[in-house]
């Protein structure tokens, strides 16, 4: 059976998101209960804003083809899901009358020091990267299972936060690469209109009498000539000669 691989399965980041989703279904199932959580909303509002994460990176990640703007839009709504499931934990502390780990403390320290293995999936990418993803997760272990929900929420605190950063450079670095490559539909212009020199070439077309590039076939869209053909330049909009086709 064949499967359909994506490249977000080598991002760091989606592998973060998913020991976030996979710790934050942890925490809910340990900790919240009829008397902290007598309806429920809450079990449901972390362990959704923590599957946001991993699914709005995949989705995005998987449009990068065809709109860089919908995946830079869409990695920025799981950042936003991160920001809403950090405030949740810091809320969890609050209610208990404690503060976050300070971040020049020995223990969050210890949970940034930890670092995520680079994947190495070969051929056989779904089952080895969710050992990786296993793996990963089993890192934490020493803060997650501990029994504490308040040691478990500090750290889970911390990852969020982390993430988020990640999450910043990874949209600025699709930005930047959008300013310098444009993005789908600004291939397909360049595309189409190398396609057009070609065939205006192959029949002989003129070339632009202000700039010497070969002209193109337009028609014109407004007025009194609505509808009739004439020779632009391919060089438009930064060159706007013209000729009318005898």
């Amino acid at each position: 059976m064949e499967i359909a691989i994506f490249k977000y399965y080598w991002l760091d980041t989606w592998v973060f998101a998913n020991v976030i989703q996979l710790a934050t279904q942890d925490f809910c199932i340990r900790y919240l209960n009829l008397t902290n959580d007598p309806c429920g909303r809450l079990f449901d509002q972390m362990v959704m804003a923590a599957r946001s994460v991993p699914a709005n990176i995949a989705e995005g990640s998987s449009r990068h083809s065809t709109s860089r703007e919908t995946e830079m839009k869409l990695i920025d709504v799981a950042r936003a899901s991160l920001a809403e499931l950090t405030n949740d934990y810091l809320n969890w502390l609050l209610r208990y009358e404690t503060t976050p780990w300070s971040t020049k403390s020995a223990e969050c320290h210890a949970v940034n020091s930890v670092q995520l293995d680079t994947p190495d999936y070969k051929e056989d990418v779904l089952h080895l990267s969710s050992i990786h993803i296993l793996k990963q997760k089993h890192k934490f272990d020493s803060w997650l299972n501990t029994g504490d929900s308040l040691v478990a929420a500090n750290c889970l605190l911390i990852l969020c936060n982390r993430l988020i950063m990640m999450l910043r450079r990874q949209i600025q670095s699709l930005l930047e690469s959008f300013k310098a490559e444009g993005g789908f539909t600004e291939g397909l212009t360049a595309e189409r209109l190398s396609y057009r020199q070609q065939q205006s070439v192959q029949a002989n077309a003129p070339v632009c009498p202000l700039c010497g590039k070969p002209m193109i076939k337009r028609v014109t869209q407004k007025g009194i000539n609505s509808g009739k053909e004439f020779w632009s330049c391919s060089g438009f909009p930064n060159c706007k000669g013209t000729l009318n086709i005898k």
